[in-house]
């Protein structure tokens, strides 16, 4: 059924995103019918009481055949950073946020119901998902949030604590979140690195490992939204995390000649960063007219050093240093009308301006303490991007049960790289894309979608700098083009043994400019454009209570996924798989029980290796076995739950296979083999999470 067929109102808040901010969204009668639009599926609070949720990211996890789709804040610009979540009909206005973040910031009694929609019913942005979960949020007013308390054990015996709470106050139309976390995510893993001289595999060095690593990532938050109508309201949000990240490896080496060495490796990363963002909308033309701003900015202060030692002393090493800082401006203004001459019709344009400041040292260390400089091809240079994108959406029924919608979007981009490198160009795409949704009776939902995609270049990948624990230096490329794409892609769903939910997805991409590695003109490993790629892929999830097989209160959910990609390597000139996470397969089971006041389960995952092509080495990463984890949950009142978390409970090490050419992969055979292992055998979490 067509969007021409739903109440105006309900149109502007669900079609056209008009509220932006999740935990400001305010719930009236007439934004939240009794009964959802047809190409809708609903569920109420009641659907999820088994569970016991304490937030709306409890809920959404327990969401039939639905998984969270993590938006990128790294994503230059607003359009590319929605995610799959709205609330009350429209996206968050933050980008550093997470979507599980703020969820998690959601008390479970401020949602109403759930609802699974295609993307085309909540703009522009989400247009070519076949599903997409819209919070509805109560309209009551008053106080609630969240505390979370973490205690987690590492295999040596550290503890590490953690801590997390959320406040939601609401007063008629205004509405005020409040967050903050502790973020430390601490651990401890051995391991080995055994390296072997090819083709004969004799011995080489034999290094025994212990990494610590201390990733801290506290935040506060805060946002304030006060919404008179569903086309009338404003947004502000802030935050502000003081990301740090220390690393400190012993290394006890022994090589096949030469002394013993007790090698040491140290990182201290330093990266905070704020956002401020917000929105506002007013009624235009029969439509809402929305402008949305927003800046953040991240610092990057990074110190490595590598010493190699022996009998206590320094004979050698490395170190780098790097400077850098990241600014992002950026502006969205859209107009958009449910019905307009029975088309609903999106019309925007955003501009953003991107800049990175980066300056990277690195210096070779000599056994009398001396520091020598080693130059780098743009070590020193600055990367600044003026982006603009216009784009039009527009779509209409084509029966009760079919609907099509199509968009096209113009992006361009002036690019300048200064500094050691002294580069300029000017970039532009026409971006068409066309979906054709079909929801008959009987609960099957298909879904087709062509469009084409242009992706966002790193601006770090612009720039040289070592990678201290992996012992190789990277190459700045300043003439790196953003690879464009042309892709397919389509979805069936449907129900399964009652509540729960089958979806099969299958892909393909055609890939022109594939960025990969390839080597400059310096004799550096650097990241490059390196022809025309194709992917292709199907996934199947199943997700669905086991009551009708005879298994009360069980809950089962697999996904799976088979892909396969080819390019054409410029080294060897043979055709290989794409660089990255592309494993041939993939596949994950959770099976938990809810009972009562008790829940309980555990989970599977494993995975084919995936790969990396480095001009002068293949780097493959796998683990040793599948990695299983499992729960207990008690709940001893609404508000209250206790739980304990098992990981790697097989005690799963990752694992790489480095395979190295002399002088690169164009050599008829490789000359050395590393295997590097690491565990971090199995931790232990207690956390106890209170609601008010």
């Amino acid at each position: 059924m067509g969007r021409d067929s739903f109440s105006t109102v309900r149109c502007a808040t669900a079609m056209l995103a008009l509220v932006a901010s999740p935990v400001l969204a305010q719930t009236t009668p007439a934004e939240t019918p009794a009964q959802p639009a047809p190409r809708i599926t609903a569920y109420d609070a009641a659907f999820f009481a088994q569970y016991a949720p304490a937030t709306a990211l409890d809920i959404g996890r327990r969401v039939p055949g639905f998984s969270i789709e993590q938006s990128n804040g790294d994503v230059r610009g607003f359009a590319g950073a929605a995610g799959n979540v709205v609330f009350n009909g429209a996206r968050p206005s933050s980008k550093s946020d997470s979507l599980e973040t703020i969820l998690a910031r959601i008390p479970a009694n401020r949602v109403l119901r759930v609802e699974i929609g295609p993307g085309d019913l909540f703009g522009s942005d989400f247009s070519g998902k076949s599903q997409v979960l819209n919070v509805i949020l109560t309209a009551e007013g008053g106080v609630s949030g969240n505390a979370t308390i973490k205690l987690q054990r590492l295999f040596d015996g550290t503890v590490v604590p953690n801590a997390e709470a959320s406040v939601l106050i609401k007063r008629g139309a205004s509405t005020i979140n409040l967050a903050a976390a502790t973020g430390r995510y601490d651990s401890i893993e051995e391991g080995f690195d055994a390296l072997t001289n090819l083709p004969g595999g004799t011995f080489r060095e034999f290094r025994r490992k212990v990494n610590t690593y201390q990733p801290h990532e506290p935040y506060v938050s805060a946002s304030w939204g006060m919404e008179q109508a569903a086309d009338r309201s404003i947004h502000v949000n802030a935050r502000y995390s003081a990301n740090t990240f220390d690393l400190q490896q012993t290394n006890r080496v022994t090589p096949a000649t030469g002394p013993l060495r007790d090698d040491r490796l140290f990182q201290r990363y330093r990266t905070p960063g704020y956002e401020l963002g917000g929105d506002i909308t007013r009624p235009l033309a029969g439509g809402a007219l929305k402008f949305v701003a927003l800046a953040n900015r991240r610092t990057r202060d990074t110190f490595d050093t590598n010493l190699n030692r022996v009998s206590g002393a320094t004979i050698g090493g490395f170190e780098q240093f790097v400077d850098a800082r990241y600014d992002e401006a950026l502006g969205r203004l859209s107009w958009s009308r449910a019905n307009l001459l029975g088309v609903s019709f999106e019309l925007g344009g955003e501009i953003a301006y991107n800049r990175l400041d980066n300056a990277t040292q690195l210096f070779v260390l000599d056994a009398a303490g001396g520091r020598t400089q080693i130059a780098l091809p743009i070590d020193d240079a600055t990367v600044d991007e003026l982006r603009t994108e216009t784009y039009v959406n527009a779509g209409r029924s084509l029966g009760k049960t079919l609907r099509l919608d199509a968009s096209l979007a113009f992006e361009t981009s002036k690019l300048t790289v200064s500094g050691d490198a002294d580069q300029q160009r000017t970039l532009r795409f026409l971006k068409p894309s066309l979906t054709l949704d079909w929801k008959p009776t009987g609960g099957w939902h298909a879904q087709v979608v062509a469009r084409r995609k242009v992706a966002q270049l790193d601006f770090f990948d612009f720039i040289s700098n070592a990678e201290l624990a992996a012992e190789r230096v990277n190459g700045g490329n300043a003439d790196l083009q953003p690879q464009r794409a042309w892709e397919l892609r389509g979805t069936l769903e449907h129900p399964l043994l009652g509540k729960g939910q089958a979806k099969l997805e299958a892909g393909y991409d055609r890939v022109e400019k594939l960025q990969d590695r390839v080597l400059t003109d310096d004799g550096f490993d650097a990241p490059g454009n390196i022809g025309t790629g194709t992917r292709a892929f199907v996934s199947l999830t199943l997700d669905a209570p086991l009551d009708a097989l005879g298994l009360k209160s069980f809950h089962l959910r697999s996904e799976g996924t088979l892909q396969k990609s080819r390019v054409r390597d410029p080294l060897s000139g043979q055709v290989r798989g794409w660089s990255g996470f592309y494993p041939t397969w993939q596949w994950s089971t959770e099976l938990r029980r809810d009972a009562g006041k008790w829940a309980y389960g555990a989970s599977i995952f494993d995975r084919d290796k995936f790969t990396f092509f480095r001009t002068d080495e293949i780097d493959s990463n796998l683990d040793s076995r599948p990695f299983v984890s499992a729960f207990a949950e008690y709940r001893p009142d609404p508000k209250t739950t206790v739980r304990l978390d098992l990981d790697n409970l097989l005690e799963s090490a990752g694992q790489r296979q480095r395979t190295f050419f002399f002088p690169d992969r164009s050599a008829s055979a490789p000359s050395v083999h590393e295997l590097r292992d690491r565990n971090g055998h199995i931790t232990v979490t207690a956390s106890l999470r209170r609601g008010f």
